[in-house]
């Protein structure tokens, strides 16, 4: 998976079901996505993006995007989650931790991104699962191909990925690598929130700063059911 920015829970529910996590950190960056930002809900309005700021280059990678640190964004990012937050039931138990990441300067994206998402994983008591960066495998290939290549290297016999890899993913090569691949739909649970009617989708911040220490309890429940087995790969 992508390093993305403050991601939704069930990115974490990936995590959960993973062996071996690996951040694919060498794949195009794409500016107006979830890799550099994400939503929370505030006290006024249904919800907002958080956005980081970064330097644009044509065909950079995603572990090549540099972070404008030429605009105060740190600060303004971390106030505006403590509005948002601060009267949740479980804030003051977990800001901390995240408020030392913002007070850290990071020049790129993919450092801020993965630093948010082990931290988070840490928090939420995800500590058996491997984290990897695709960049370090040295593997090559172009799509499915290069998918196949980083599951052979790490000798894996089973992949898991959303359903928006449909529109790429060549089911037959898995099946003659012989590795299942399981399709991930993730059902969003339904939790106490701030601030009126519930939204889904928001960063796994807004699960943590509400729920506490049944945040992992709820991530489990969208779990259920959530990985298909391709069946030309059985």
């Amino acid at each position: 998976m992508q390093p993305l920015y403050l991601p939704w829970i069930g990115y974490f529910g990936l995590i959960e079901v993973a062996d071996v996590f690996v951040f694919y950190d060498d794949v195009q960056f794409v500016h107006r996505s979830w890799q550099r930002r994400n939503r929370i809900k505030m006290p006024n309005k249904s919800w907002i993006w958080l956005s980081v700021p970064v330097i644009r280059r044509f065909g950079q990678k995603i572990n090549e995007v540099k972070i404008n640190n030429k605009v105060n964004w740190a600060v303004k990012h971390w106030q505006t989650i403590r509005h948002a937050y601060n009267k949740a039931k479980f804030f003051g138990r977990y800001s901390g931790s995240l408020a030392d990441i913002y007070d850290h300067r990071f020049e790129k994206l993919v450092d801020l991104n993965i630093t948010i998402i082990r931290e988070i994983s840490n928090l939420l008591h995800l500590n058996d699962t491997e984290f990897l960066l695709s960049s370090d495998l040295k593997v090559k290939g172009r799509k499915t191909e290069r998918l196949i290549n980083i599951l052979d290297k790490l000798g894996a016999n089973e992949y898991i990925t959303g359903p928006a890899a449909k529109a790429y993913i060549d089911v037959t090569k898995f099946r003659d690598a012989e590795i299942r691949l399981y399709w991930y739909e993730y059902k969003h649970p339904v939790y106490q929130q701030l601030y009126g009617n519930f939204v889904p989708y928001l960063s796994v911040i807004d699960l943590l700063f509400n729920t506490g220490d049944h945040a992992l309890d709820y991530i489990r429940r969208g779990l259920e059911g959530a990985l298909i087995l391709d069946k030309g790969t059985r």
